[in-house]
């Protein structure tokens, strides 16, 4: 029995639990995803997803929540983690336009520009290559950050756009520019369910 915790203080979660639901089912794993707002719901968690949605707002409710020193201190010990959009920009270490409030969790070994890609109006949908599957993937970039610069060798890029990197992987870390919970596509949640497995 596997447990997959979705940080649900703001944005796509419950889009997060029906995808990780459906990975489960496709890969014959008994599981379950569970919405994620007290800290001590993270006891005996497998894997943690941090969903897009606004990083300002997810910064300050986890902090209030006493959910960020914990996340922060499961992911340095090795614990699975993918974050979406505002869940890249938390996961990261180095962050341009973030506003003097936020935190960050500083795991990941990348630097991200917050809102590269515009406004909302701005977003689109666009096929991607995945280092793990050979058909493409189709990313929705939603007011997206964008990835800079790989700041360490440990960072290795698993999604494509075109020759740009839109999503990495560092040992335990999961980090994405897309949101791969808004399409029936489970490729990525099952890639991230092989790690927490």
């Amino acid at each position: 029995m596997i447990k997959v915790g979705v940080i649900g203080v703001q944005g796509a979660v419950s889009e997060h639990i029906e995808a990780t639901k459906k990975a489960m089912e496709r890969m014959n794993i008994n599981g379950e995803a569970l919405w994620v707002k007290k800290p001590e719901q993270l006891r005996e968690v497998n894997g943690i997803i941090i969903p897009g949605g606004e990083s300002t707002t997810i910064s300050r409710l986890m902090q209030k929540n006493g959910l960020f020193k914990l996340v922060k201190k499961l992911g340095e010990e090795g614990l699975p983690i993918m974050g979406t959009c505002a869940g890249l920009i938390m996961l990261s270490k180095e962050v341009m336009g973030g506003t003097q409030e936020q935190k960050f969790l500083g795991l990941l070994d990348v630097k991200v520009n917050r809102n590269a890609y515009g406004r909302q109006v701005d977003s689109f949908e666009a096929p991607l290559k995945l280092a793990f599957s050979s058909e493409p993937f189709i990313g929705v970039f939603i007011r997206a950050p964008r990835i800079i610069e790989l700041l360490s060798n440990k960072v290795k890029p698993i999604a494509w756009l075109g020759d740009r990197i839109v999503g990495v992987e560092q040992e335990n870390l999961i980090g994405l520019e897309f949101h791969s919970e808004l399409t029936n596509d489970t490729r990525v949640h099952e890639y991230f369910l092989g790690k927490a497995i």
